[in-house]
């Protein structure tokens, strides 16, 4: 079935993220999802920052699963997600997020927060859910968000408001595809740069999208524009330092032992191809690590800026001293945590395919360490 969101063109030039006109408003009879990780700051102090990444990264795969054939706009925040649908799918949607809401409890004694909230609901409060595409390569495009809509769902999720109750004990999502294999990916040029910048209230459009394509533009100084994984794709190795998560997220009702046996044996096999290049019908390793590199959702628009960059020091001063200025003239909010390294976390359907998405995230605390340090910067509602 084509929606709304099939029919809007896919864009390749990401600066024109920055620009109002590139979105498309949402469909007045559709509905947005926002679900984050109470408290993930301090998960990821004690070092659970990829369990953050995980459980956020499970809210779109069980959407993506629970929604079959049916193409959606969905963003990954870090330690949460948001994503839009039509209103017929809004139980099925419903469903799916409660039942991750109950898999983060059980599972990794994880608290979680999630809210779906009709679009016209959000336009009876003067903002608006606008959505463009981008393409990050031949397989994947990303969706983009504009309007405030997004930001004022979650605002209104943080504070009681749509609130949605997990699954009853024991019921599970499908997360079938969600994965966590590659080793974190070591900057190669200075350090891994989370970037985040918010609008601050009535904020000059204008002026808004000229500092987003100045930033981009620095951004894109860098080679490869910053992206923090190489072209020759990330790091295996055996077992993967993300396996008990992948056990914990597909295993279903199989018991955790049982399934992390299969998945040591399988891993193990996929080792054997990546080391040797070997290949299995359609299944190209090469190939199939390049496109990994070619689909990383390193930088991303959602009533924001948001980037994860490697980032020499000279080029971070330059953002920096960009991003300083525009606060102190009123513009915006911003934050940046800087780290050594920065990780993956991944939705592959079919590895002969070249639709899988990888999401990617700091490994010292990334987009949430970055919305920490710019809360305490800028105390007050957000």
């Amino acid at each position: 079935m084509e929606t709304f969101y099939d029919r809007l063109v896919v864009h390749d030039d990401f600066e024109t993220m920055s620009l109002i006109k590139t979105y498309a408003p949402l469909p007045d009879d559709w509905f947005v999802g926002v679900a984050d990780v109470v408290g993930s700051t301090g998960e990821i102090e004690r070092g659970r920052y990829k369990v953050v990444n995980t459980v956020g990264a499970a809210v779109i795969s069980a959407q993506i699963n629970a929604a079959g054939a049916l193409r959606f706009p969905y963003i990954f925040g870090g330690d949460g997600a948001a994503f839009a649908l039509p209103g017929d799918h809004r139980d099925t949607a419903e469903k799916a997020l409660a039942a991750v809401i109950r898999w983060a409890r059980e599972e990794f004694d994880l608290e979680m927060r999630g809210a779906v909230i009709p679009v016209a609901t959000i336009r009876d409060n003067g903002l608006d859910v606008a959505v463009a595409r981008y393409r990050a390569s031949k397989g994947v495009d990303y969706a983009m968000f504009a309007g405030g809509g997004m930001a004022w769902a979650d605002r209104e999720m943080k504070e009681g408001s749509f609130r949605l109750e997990a699954a009853p004990a024991g019921v599970r999502p499908d997360l079938t595809g969600l994965s966590c294999r590659w080793t974190p990916v070591r900057a190669q040029k200075g350090n891994i740069l989370s970037l985040l910048v918010l609008p601050e209230k009535d904020a000059d459009a204008e002026e808004l999208a000229r500092l987003y394509r100045n930033i981009v533009a620095v951004e894109e100084s860098l080679e490869r524009a910053g992206h923090p994984v190489p072209e020759s794709g990330p790091g295996y190795r055996w077992p993967p330092e993300g396996l008990d998560l992948e056990v914990a997220a597909t295993r279903g009702k199989t018991s955790f032992a049982v399934h992390k046996m299969k998945l040591l044996a399988a891993t193990f096999i996929a080792l054997i191809f990546f080391k040797t290049g070997w290949k299995a019908g359609a299944f190209d390793p090469k190939e199939y690590v390049e496109v990994t590199a070619a689909n990383a959702d390193f930088r991303k628009f959602d009533d924001g800026l948001k980037m994860t960059i490697d980032c020499d020091a000279k080029t971070q001063a330059q953002l920096t001293a960009l991003l300083k200025k525009a606060s102190e003239a009123g513009l915006i909010r911003y934050g940046l945590s800087e780290q050594p390294e920065a990780i993956m976390t991944c939705i592959v359907p079919s590895v002969t395919r070249n639709d899988h998405v990888h999401f990617v995230d700091g490994a010292g605390g990334g987009y949430t360490r970055a919305a920490s340090l710019m809360k305490e910067a800028n105390p007050g509602p957000a």
